[in-house]
């Protein structure tokens, strides 16, 4: 087994001093903060040396290469961007704090994510359908690495899924901004330009989320073990235990875990490490 070792930054000492750690036959680069030790040893002391100098370890096979892989589902907020949707809609609200609290539950596996999505959306009745637009172009932004990372993965002929128990309102232009071959959300209900307070149509939940990958994976013929699939919330475990390798990215700890790996310091285009 190799070890990938990456963070935001990656000093010589910290190197060295994990190459000794590990008994590590050798060290090649993948990046400016990240690299491969060949043939490292799993120690007792690795996960908290690496949390002390905040930096993401994994132990990956020996020959893995992207090129295994066929399919790739990733989860959008707190995962792909840096904010919860919903939570900066509500503050148009003023019910930020009222609807954050409950998001967060939600992400911790809690409360029923369909049940919190309803309590939550019915918060928004009233909106103009204007404050979308706000959000998405005052407040949303992607995570450090995402565009390097789907830039990866495209050129390596994988398929891109995005798929939210959040708003289509948002996915969709995501898609089209970072050329995501599918995407998959809520779609809020508005009337006379007004948020309704209500969800049209199948609640986008943990099940959906793992339907819309087994939907995709079939649909294209690729076997389970060619699937990546990536989130942070405790209703993206049921998508997570569906793909051959299962990241959790910035997330929750009852999704690190349950998951093949964690990041929790590189930025998004760490995952392409994992695969180098």
């Amino acid at each position: 087994m190799n070890l990938v070792v990456q963070g935001r930054k990656l000093e010589t000492r910290a190197l060295k001093e994990l190459t000794t750690l590990t008994g590590s036959e050798g060290v090649g680069r993948l990046g400016p903060n990240a690299v491969r030790l060949v043939g490292a040893r799993p120690h007792p002391d690795l996960a908290d040396y690496c949390d002390a100098h905040a930096l993401d370890f994994a132990f990956v096979p020996e020959g893995r290469r992207l090129a295994d892989y066929r399919l790739f589902v990733t989860d959008m907020d707190s995962t792909l961007i840096s904010i919860e949707c919903i939570d900066e809609i509500a503050d148009m609200q003023g019910l930020k704090a009222e609807v954050a609290a409950i998001t967060e539950a939600a992400m911790r596996g809690e409360l029923d994510f369909r049940e919190s999505l309803t309590r939550r959306v019915a918060l928004l009745e009233g909106l103009p359908e204007e404050a979308l637009g706000r959000v998405f172009h005052e407040r949303l932004r992607l995570n450090p690495g995402a565009e390097a990372l789907i830039s990866g993965l495209k050129q390596a002929g994988i398929v891109t899924v995005l798929v939210s128990g959040g708003f289509t309102y948002f996915t969709e232009r995501l898609q089209k901004q970072l050329g995501f071959d599918y995407a998959v959300a809520n779609q809020l209900e508005v009337r006379a330009g007004k948020l309704t307070g209500r969800v049209k149509g199948e609640i986008i939940d943990g099940a959906a989320k793992r339907h819309t990958l087994e939907l995709v994976r079939k649909h294209h013929g690729f076997a389970p073990e060619t699937v990546i699939a990536a989130g942070d919330g405790a209703n993206d475990l049921p998508m997570l235990a569906a793909a051959g390798v299962g990241i959790a990215y910035h997330a929750k700890p009852v999704v690190r875990e349950k998951t093949t790996y964690a990041l929790n310091y590189s930025g998004l285009d760490g995952i392409l490490n994992l695969f180098a």
